[in-house]
Parts: structure tokens; sequence; C-alpha cells
């Protein structure tokens, strides 16, 4: 994997310096503004480079070894990478997911009781874990009666129309695209409102050396966000090919999840302790007490940086 994101990063590296800020991401929707400020010509690609690559899993070994400054992840990735090391800072909020993270399963299955015995395809991640271990408590079962099998987002969709497993922990667009197939929804985030969100995170030396690079890259997404709203047709069929979707379909892929707007965005890094902060708190003594996470004594110094976001919109 290591390899591979290298030689996907090589071309870059060769930029002109200063070298462009490098964010990654996987394909989800609420990150869809980043690339649509982009292809508006909003996001200079000379100061801030994006980066596609297929999984969540992905972006964080990308991270790791320094290929990239920072990347779209969901908080709970946040807060392992920096358990292991990794100090990360949180600067957005990209979304809450409010539908869009999804467990499907084959036709036959009526409900939840149904996955007793069965397969299920889920990345080894806090967020499935935290879909699955809902849907099965939501369900009175006991986990040890389905056996997991781990798939990252870019397998999943295979493996479950292939037959390998039964049932996938999975989100948009690839819960969409399974459910057209025939795939029955199980359960999704409605059911855990506000406990699954998307952030924009950075190594704290990008921080420090691209800056400037990073309000800019704000200011983008936010200018991307007004023109999804303003334009939502002209939106749609910019975003559609990066999801691998039909313009059409554009729409139902962003109604699972909520985007914050950038005075909402503010509030959550504001105050003593942040909303966001106490978000963090809470989501890590829930991984901590499902053996998800190490105790770390420094786990929450530097999370978050409200002074980008401050920047970005004074």
């Amino acid at each position: 994997m290591g390899c591979g994101v290298a030689a996907l990063l090589g071309a870059a590296g060769c930029a002109v310096p200063p070298t462009p800020l490098r964010v990654a991401s996987n394909t989800w929707p609420g990150y869809e503004p980043m690339y649509l400020a982009r292809d508006l010509g909003l996001l200079e690609e000379r100061r801030v480079r994006l980066v596609e690559l297929l999984s969540a899993t992905d972006c964080l070994h990308a991270l790791s070894g320094g290929y990239v400054d920072g990347a779209g992840l969901t908080l709970d990735e946040v807060l392992t990478a920096r358990s292991q090391g990794l100090p990360l800072t949180v600067v957005m909020v990209f979304n809450f997911s409010a539908g869009a993270d999804v467990i499907v399963g084959r036709p036959e299955l009526q409900g939840l009781t149904d996955l007793v015995g069965r397969r299920v395809g889920v990345e080894q991640t806090a967020v499935g874990a935290l879909m699955l271990g809902s849907a099965l408590a939501h369900a009175g079962i006991d986990p040890a009666r389905i056996e997991r099998v781990h798939l990252t987002i870019d397998e999943q969709g295979a493996a479950f129309l292939l037959g390998d497993v039964d049932a996938v922990v999975t989100f948009e667009p690839v819960a969409g695209q399974l459910l057209e197939a025939g795939a029955v929804r199980l359960f999704d985030s409605r059911e855990i409102p506000d406990q699954i969100v998307d952030v924009l995170a950075f190594r704290p030396e990008a921080i420090g050396s691209h800056g400037e690079a990073i309000v800019h890259l704000l200011r983008a997404h936010y200018l991307a966000l007004e023109h999804l709203r303003a334009q939502p047709m002209d939106a749609a069929y910019r975003i559609a090919p990066r999801l691998g979707i039909p313009p059409e379909k554009v729409r139902s892929a962003f109604a699972g999840i909520r985007i914050p707007g950038a005075e909402e965005n503010r509030g959550l890094f504001a105050g003593t302790p942040a909303p966001l902060y106490e978000r963090a708190h809470t989501l890590t003594q829930w991984m901590q007490e499902n053996r998800l996470i190490a105790e770390h004594p420094a786990l929450f110094n530097g999370l978050l940086d409200p002074t980008l976001l401050e920047r970005a919109f004074a």
C-alpha cells in the first residue's frame, strides 16, 4: 500500500516550490465540495493538491507515511490516529451523517435479526464498529453470533454482489448503488444522529507551513457549497462522475448528510469546552469501552484548531 500511495503522489511532490498542500480523501459526498471547488476554478492547484484514494485506510496510511499533509476523515479515525502517535489536528467539520452510513443486506433478509449466523462486511474502523454495534444492540443480537469480514469501502460492492457476504456496513455512494441493485436497508445513521462526524484534519507541521493554503481551501469549500445550493443541476453534473452515479442521483446521495454552514462550523470550535471537543470526548469514551482505542495521556492536546476557520471568515 505504501509504495502504491508513493507512486500515486509522486507527481504532487514534483511541484515548483513552495510545495502545494496535499489533501487526501476517499469517495464520500461530504468531501465533494472540495472537488467541486477545484472543478469550478475556485481552488488553485498550485496551492492545494487534492489526492483521491480508495478508502479511509489508505488516507491514514498516506498521512502516516508523510505522503499527504491532511485528509478528510471521520472524527473517530482522527482519534485512533492520535492514539497511535500521529498528532492530527481538526480544522473544520465537513458534515454529520444523517442516513448516508447504512447497513444493507440481501433481499431475503427481513430485518436485523436475520443477520444471526450471517457474514457481514465491515471496514475495521470505529465508524464500522459504531454502526454495526449500534444495530446489533438495537436488535438485541449478541455480536458473537455474526461473522465479521474485513472489507474496505472499495471492496464492499463487489463482495456483496458476488455473494461473498450477506450484508455490508457501507456508505454513499456504494450504499445507493447496492440498494438500486436490490439490497435492502437494515439500519442507517439516522438511528444514531450526529454520532458520525466527518472532519478535515492536518498534521501540525502542515498548519505551520501551509496555513494560508488551508485558509484558501476552507474559503473555496464554502464557495462551492454556495454553488451547490444556487446551481444544483450544474453542480450535480460536475459531481456525478467522481461519485460514479448519474447526475439525477446526486441529490439523494447528499440527502443523507447534514453540512454545517460557516457560522455553525465556527461555533463547533468555540467555547470551553467546545461542542466538537465534547463530542470527541464522548466518542473516545465509547471507543475505549469497546476496546477500539487505547488510553493516551495527550489524546486531546492540540486536537482542535479554530484559528484557520476564523481567518477564513474574518
